[in-house]
Formats: structure tokens, sequence, C-alpha cells
């Protein structure tokens, strides 16, 4: 007759470094078999039978300093003893740890359902895996949310089929001068400012990096030609936008609390002027049409100084906003 050969038997630290294991693998899985667990760990089953015995009268005791059902593990004993199931049924020890809300829970989900979207998030797998964690470690379920599409969704789908394809992208651009021109780019990297998305890409037109805000692309299309260029090719500068020879040079007072959100605007080496709670600089951008969306977003605590025709078309622009608000006023 065969001898069946007895497992071996685990030392004190085997033994907690394996229960330290088991916990949080029954917790994930909720109904699992002693089989199963069993050949997860290499071990005898009879080994995990002895071992969710002494979870189940493991626990951290309570403000007493006594342990009472409340603060001890258990599971369904009746699975367990008729149908070798293993159900923890109370799960002290971590029900206790500090848990996201189900509203912060839904909205670090949507967060990571449009990051998922990105082209340099490539590791799609390990976000939906954070998402289930997240929705299961929530104190309550999480509201069922999606990310609405916008119009830049549809180009941010062919950028990620254009990185995964490794071949160029090309779309019509509309420049802030209201030229369009037609561009084809390796596409290196999506990022955002403010409430804008922006393409960073390698402009075989241009035979540099530019770029482009996804709301003036059209008419997008994956080619086949392959890239010429990669983000591990490219140094990207830290900066989303680079100042050129050709830009427009416009002094600003902002105050001093706001200076910092003028940082990407001002050169290097640029003269401050300090006065009372505000400083004078200057800033440089492409064209007037993107000064006035600089402006926009920092109204009340930015000032165009000069040069005149900036303070005109600024002034200009606010004041054909400010009239379409009287219009539906009347």
């Amino acid at each position: 007759m065969a001898r069946v050969k007895k497992p071996k038997a685990m030392n004190a630290q085997e033994k907690l470094t394996f229960l330290l294991s088991l916990v949080p693998f029954l917790i994930e899985r909720e109904r699992v078999s002693v089989a199963e667990v069993a050949e997860h760990f290499g071990v005898d089953a009879e080994q995990i039978r002895e071992a969710v015995r002494l979870i189940a009268v493991s626990g951290v005791p309570g403000e007493t300093s006594t342990y009472q059902y409340e603060d001890l593990f258990d599971i369904a004993w009746d699975d367990f003893e008729d149908n070798d199931q293993i159900v923890l049924t109370n799960q002290v020890a971590l029900d206790d740890s500090p848990r996201f809300s189900a509203r912060e829970a839904a909205a670090l989900i949507a967060g990571l359902q449009y990051l998922s979207a990105l082209p340099e998030n490539a590791d799609r797998t390990a976000v939906a895996s954070l998402m289930t964690k997240l929705s299961r470690g929530a104190s309550a379920q999480p509201s069922q949310l999606a990310v609405e599409d916008t119009g830049s969704d549809a180009t941010l789908a062919l950028i990620r089929q254009s990185v995964t394809a490794g071949t160029q992208l090309e779309f019509d651009y509309l420049g802030a001068r209201g030229t369009r021109e037609r561009r084809r780019v390796d596409p290196l990297r999506v990022e955002s400012m403010d409430a804008d998305w922006y393409l960073r890409g390698w402009d075989h037109l241009r035979e540099a990096v530019r770029t482009f805000r996804l709301d003036r692309i059209s008419n997008p299309r994956v080619s086949e030609q392959p890239i010429s260029h990669s983000a591990g090719d490219v140094v990207l500068p830290d900066t989303l936008f680079e100042s050129s020879a050709e830009d427009l040079v416009v002094t600003v007072e902002v105050t001093n609390s706001a200076a910092a959100l003028l940082a990407d605007y001002i050169p290097d080496g640029a003269a401050r002027e300090q006065l009372e709670g505000r400083v004078r600089t200057t800033v440089r951008v492409s064209h007037y049409h993107g000064l006035k969306r600089l402006m926009a977003g920092m109204s009340g605590v930015a000032t165009v100084v000069e040069p005149a025709e900036a303070r005109r078309v600024v002034a200009e622009w606010a004041a054909a906003g400010a009239a379409r608000y009287d219009g539906d006023a009347s």
C-alpha cells in the first residue's frame, strides 16, 4: 500500500506569513472551495481547514479590550462543514480601516475611465483592475457613472489607434489665425491645460515638435505611413508652449497671488516690477487670439498694459461678450 506523504509542518514565521496572505485572498474571492485555496497556496487541504478555523477565532479586541462577537472574523459554518466552501461573513480587521465613500470612489472611477482613453496610458488592464478594487473597497456601492463623450473623444480614439499601430496621424488643423492646413504628425503625448486638451507630436510639415489643440483638429485619419519619431526619441520640454521669434510681447499686471498662473507664458529673464499687491511683467503669446483666451481665464486679477493694440483687442473682445449678455437680458 502506498504511503501518503504528510505535508511539511510550518514553523511559526511561515504560519504567520501564510495567514496574512490567506485572509485577503479569501476576502477578495468572497466564496471559494478549500481545494481551490489549497491548490493556490500549494499546501494540503487539511492545512487550509485548520487555518480557516483559526481565522474564525481571530480578530481585533474592541474598546473594552475584550473579544466580543463583532470583534472576530466569522465564516458560514454550514457551508464550510457540509460543502467544503469558505465564505467569510464578518471581516472585522478590514472593515474598521478607512475607506473611500461611494461618492469619492465614483469620482475616481470616472476619472480613470477618461484617463484610460489617453494614448500614453497603455496598461489599460491595470486601470481596469484599479477601478474594480475601488468599487469593492468603497464604504458603499459607487454610483454607476460614465464620462460623456465630447467632440475630442473621437480624435483621442484615433490618436490611441495611431500609437498602437505605430503609424502617423493625418488631420486638418485650424490655426489661431484662421488658416487651415493638412498636417501629418507622429503623436507623442496628450496633455491638458485648463479645460483644453492638446496633442504634442512631431510635425512632418514643420519638421519639429508642435502642439495642437484637439478641438481644432478635424478630419483625422490614421495613415499607413510608419512613425519616424516616438516619445522615447524626442526630448519634450516641460512647458506645453515654447516661445519663438514671431511671438508677440505683451506687458501685463497681475496680482501676486495669481502670478504663478502665467509662469508658462513669462519668458526666462523677463523683468518683474513689484507694485502694491501686483507685479508688472511681460508675457509672450503667438497671437492676440491667444491673449484674449488667456485674459478671459484671469478676469479681475490680470490687466493688459501695452502695447495699445493688445489693449484694444482685449477690450473690444470683452465688450462684445458683455453686449451679448445685455441682449439676452433685454
